[in-house]
């Protein structure tokens, strides 16, 4: 699990998504969960939980991607401290987060996602950021 500075915003994997008083520690108050193939975790009820089953792949639903990333801008915008995990956290996560930080700054995405995989391993599915800048789009265009 590693910070993305400034942003009160983590990125992890579901190998290695925290348990409630790890979180803690972290003054985490919201995990979103993106990990499709793994079972929904439940924390202590302090954490906000959000789950958006996506694939990595692409052939994801405009909606689900959408609203993750308009999750993510949310909690951004608000200053909650916020996780977001995938299966691997290398390409999925990378991608949400960074979607959630173009909307919640007005900054290009791909600043975004540079910022977002700067200094850590990243693995980004073409096919996922495509869905992620179709989103933003449709998101932005709605005022």
């Amino acid at each position: 699990m590693r910070q993305v500075e400034p942003f009160l915003l983590w990125i992890g994997h579901a190998g290695s998504a925290p348990e409630s008083s790890s979180l803690r520690s972290h003054q985490i108050l919201a995990v979103v969960d993106l990990a499709i193939d793994e079972l929904p975790r439940t924390y202590g009820r302090e954490i906000m939980y959000c789950r958006f089953p996506i694939a990595d792949g692409g052939g994801n639903a405009l909606s689900i991607v959408r609203a993750a990333i308009t999750t993510v801008a949310g909690l951004l915008q608000a200053r909650v401290p916020t996780l977001v995990y995938c299966s691997m956290g290398l390409s999925r996560s990378p991608c949400v987060a960074a979607g959630g930080m173009a909307l919640a700054t007005g900054r290009p995405p791909d600043e975004c996602l540079a910022e977002v995989t700067r200094g850590a391993a990243s693995d980004v599915s073409p096919a996922m950021w495509v869905q992620v800048l179709a989103a933003i789009s449709a998101v932005r265009s709605l005022g």
